[in-house]
């Protein structure tokens, strides 16, 4: 498994990009957005990747974060969605955004998307909320901060932040450092990414 690449940006296209790690060429697909972030050739630069490997394809897909991956990876778990289309989406909607249409059952910005339907939307919001729902019940929640438990766009923050891989021990102390009762749902979200991907 390869879990970055990291060396000299060589070749930028419109959908993969190559990246030169002491003379060896990596050939990375990634969403559009990813790739006009990653700077200007010859530029050292590192990407997350997933090594997708089929009977009739072996790729490298790259990410600019580990949420983008995490993404990635629970959009290849519904049924229906393949590679091509799920790095589509990601060229689309950002993880917090994608997050928080899933928790909150919002097909509407899911339709949005170049190629996704209603009936695909519905199938990406149910597949990954029950998902959520049986990871959550892995967990141990013994230590919940009371204070979060009251706040309802805490919770809804909670569970995004859970579809985007992060346990709820992790968000709770993370959102313990942020001014939740005086922010949107989704700026609570992007706030408390930053904190997460500093971990």
């Amino acid at each position: 498994m390869i879990a970055y690449v990291k060396g000299t940006l060589d070749t930028k296209t419109d959908n993969f990009v190559i990246i030169d790690v002491h003379g060896i060429g990596y050939k990375v697909f990634m969403p559009s957005k990813s790739i006009e972030k990653l700077g200007e050739l010859g530029d050292i630069v590192k990407v997350y990747t997933y090594y997708y490997v089929r009977e009739d394809n072996i790729s490298l897909y790259g990410f600019s974060s580990n949420e983008e991956l995490r993404m990635f990876e629970l959009l290849l778990s519904v049924s229906g969605v393949g590679a091509k289309s799920a790095i589509i989406m990601l060229s689309e909607i950002s993880p917090s955004i994608f997050a928080l249409a899933v928790i909150s059952d919002d097909i509407s910005k899911l339709v949005k998307i170049p190629g996704v339907g209603k009936k695909t939307a519905a199938r990406i919001i149910l597949e990954l909320k029950d998902k959520l729902k049986t990871e959550s019940a892995i967990e141990t929640n013994e230590e919940i901060n009371i204070e979060l438990e009251k706040d309802n766009d805490s919770n809804e923050a909670i569970a995004a932040l859970q579809v985007l891989g992060y346990t709820r021990k992790e968000i709770e102390n993370v959102l313990q450092k942020i001014d939740v009762k005086n922010l949107e749902l989704e700026e609570i979200i992007k706030q408390a990414l930053k904190y997460l991907g500093r971990n």
